[in-house]
């Protein structure tokens, strides 16, 4: 028997490491992480299970790698998101941008939330992400509203945003498992022109 020496020794379908990576990500969202064993992920890839460990050499090496990898694209183009004066218009860009609920990752769709709970890395790289929105969110909104000075009501507006966003793409997880229709964008553009109508409120009373 051949032994897998190193990353040369690819499944003739395409280069393994991604293969891996694509079972794994598709098998932990179906039965989570613990109910996935490295066996069924390297049987499902099509690869030896020596050439799984070679690339990932503990099983919590595939969860890291799927959060660093297949996650939206961060930091955001801000300066492309921003619409000077329509702050509503800057959050939903954002919301466009990050595609939360319908990314091409399940990654992101389910298996963020679901192992948060259990996974200490995968509640940093939440955390991690969560922050940099918040951050981007805020650099969009002081763009489209430049003359506003208060960052406080800045940040708390981006931070209401994300959690809203958040807050949405769970709900559509839970909507989609029960089976149950998705609530609309709708409700997350009225909370856009809601926090925008805020801001615009404080631009008033500091013009005044």
């Amino acid at each position: 028997m051949k032994t897998v020496q190193g990353p040369e020794i690819l499944d003739t379908r395409g280069d393994a490491r991604t293969l891996i990576l694509d079972s794994a990500e598709d098998l932990i969202a179906e039965h989570g992480f613990k109910g996935t064993s490295t066996a069924l992920i390297a049987k499902s890839a099509g690869v030896a299970k020596g050439l799984l460990f070679y690339y990932f050499p503990v099983k919590s090496d595939l969860l890291v790698a799927l959060m660093a990898e297949r996650l939206p694209a961060m930091p955001l183009d801000t300066d492309r998101l921003a619409i000077p004066g329509d702050p509503a218009a800057g959050l939903i860009g954002t919301l466009d941008a990050l595609n939360l609920s319908d990314h091409k990752s399940i990654v992101l769709r389910v298996i963020l939330w679901r192992e948060a709970d259990t996974h200490p890395t995968v509640r940093a790289q939440l955390r991690k992400f969560q922050t940099g929105l918040e951050r981007d969110t805020a650099a969009v909104l002081r763009k489209c509203l430049p003359d506003i000075a208060d960052a406080e009501r800045i940040k708390a507006c981006a931070t209401a945003w994300v959690s809203a966003i958040f807050s949405s793409a769970t709900d559509d997880r839970l909507s989609d498992l029960d089976g149950l229709p998705r609530r609309s964008k709708e409700q997350l553009k009225a909370i856009a022109f809601a926090l925008a109508a805020s801001l615009r409120g404080a631009t008033a009373v500091l013009a005044s």
